[in-house]
């Protein structure tokens, strides 16, 4: 099962990317930047909880 860090992380990209897809439309330069900033926000925390997965494989917990 994936870590909650890596689930988190890529609905924070995937909210990010609504949120910019949204800016775009409607103009709104401060929404398109809040996207971005959450695309890489999730990011983060999606290789954090990546990371986490990937230790915990290599000492089989």
């Amino acid at each position: 099962m994936p870590d909650h860090d890596r689930v988190e992380g890529a609905a924070k990209n995937l909210g990010g990317k609504a949120k910019e897809a949204a800016g775009k439309v409607t103009g709104d330069e401060k929404l398109k930047a809040e996207g971005r900033a959450d695309q890489v926000e999730g990011k983060v925390q999606n290789a954090f909880g990546g990371a986490k997965d990937a230790v915990r494989d290599s000492t089989g917990h």
